[in-house]
Order: structure tokens, then C-alpha cells, then sequence
């Protein structure tokens, strides 16, 4: 389910008592769940002291169109864990494996680090405690007396061409990572089709 986005929104609780919510990009490697910001910034220091956190994803998979206001709905995939953040042992293979997770095979492309990126850089995972996860993947009720079109409108995330940065100059090649996402997708752009169908 996890793999099936790349956006949630992390949520804790802060030590005055106020609610924090951010949405920020996340890869799961193996049991754990891959966050990283800025060191700078707010997005991960409330939940790097070991704060309880939770973790909110949901894919939209179509809208439910009924014959009625009623009926209405949409069909999603959807989970929340729950677990504590901390800070990683090796931050290179955690920033490896969430660019690999976001453009698979691109980490072996790019130039190291250096000190300063990595000192800007938090690296934090959430281990995951306890989860729920809820989907809905059905057509509109079907009505005692239909009276009019009923179904459902299928959404999906799709790639599209390349755009180079406005400084690369003409003739720097597309790399094999950007070409193959495009071409071929990553996990978290292949939504499931419809049981139902």
C-alpha cells in the first residue's frame, strides 16, 4: 500500500500541546519509512526528538459517479501508521535509496554529496508501530429505480515528456533514470485496476 505513493502527511503532536501537520515526500525501505527535509527547517524537527508520529497516505484511484447526490463517492486506497521518528544510522544509503525510491536508479548517476548538502540534509525513519489501512474499490450502489448514468472515472498518475532546467544546454542527454520513468513508470504510478471490473 505504502509503495503505491510517494506524498503523506506526517503528523504529531508538539511538546506545548499544538497539532503539526506537513505534507512531505517519503519512500518505505523495508520496514521503515524514509523521511528527510531540511535541518533548517520545521518539517522534521518536532518529530526527530522522538515524538510519536503518524503517517497519513491515500491514493485516489476514481470518482464514483452516481445517479443520485447521495451515491456519489470515490474509490482509494488509503493507510496511516503510527510509530516514533528517529534519526538514521547511515544517511547516505537512506538519501540513496529515497532518490532510487522517487527515480529509480538515478542515485548511481549523480556526483556525491558534499559535506555542506549533508549537514543541510535531515534524515530521519519512522518505524512503524501499528497501521490501518482502509480502501474502497466498488461502483455506485446500484438504486431500488435507476434513473440516469451511473459508473466510475477512472484517475491515475501519468508521466510525461521530460523538461530540462532552463541552464542545460541542448545537446545534455535525457539520463537512463528519467528516461526509464518516463517510459516505464515507477511503482507509485502504477495504481491497481478496479476488482470489480
Amino acid at each position: 500500500m505504502l509503495d503505491g505513493a510517494v506524498v503523506g502527511t506526517l503528523a504529531t503532536v508538539t511538546p506545548d500541546g499544538a497539532p503539526w501537520v506537513v505534507p512531505m515526500l517519503y519512500a518505505r525501505v523495508d520496514d521503515v519509512i524514509i523521511l528527510h527535509g531540511s535541518t533548517g527547517a520545521g518539517a522534521l524537527r518536532e518529530v526527530r526528538n522522538g515524538a510519536p508520529a503518524a503517517l497519513s497516505v491515500i491514493m485516489l484511484d476514481g470518482i464514483v459517479v452516481a445517479d443520485n447526490l447521495f451515491n456519489h463517492s470515490a474509490n482509494y486506497r488509503s493507510a496511516v501508521v503510527h510509530g516514533t521518528v528517529h534519526d538514521v544510522t547511515d544517511d547516505v544509503y537512506a538519501l540513496e535509496a529515497f532518490s532510487d525510491v522517487l527515480v529509480p536508479g538515478r542515485s548511481g548517476e549523480v556526483r556525491d554529496m558534499t559535506r555542506k548538502e549533508r549537514a543541510a540534509t535531515a534524515t530521519c525513519a519512522l518505524t512503524v508501530d501499528r497501521w490501518t489501512v482502509k480502501v474502497r474499490d466498488a461502483p455506485p450502489s446500484r438504486p431500488d429505480t435507476p434513473e440516469g448514468w451511473a459508473g466510475v472515472v477512472p484517475l491515475r498518475t501519468v508521466t510525461d515528456a521530460p523538461i530540462p532546467a532552463d541552464w542545460i544546454e541542448g545537446d545534455t542527454p535525457v539520463p537512463d533514470s528519467v528516461q526509464k520513468l518516463v517510459a516505464e513508470g515507477a511503482s507509485y504510478l502504477h495504481a491497481p485496476q478496479s476488482a470489480w471490473r
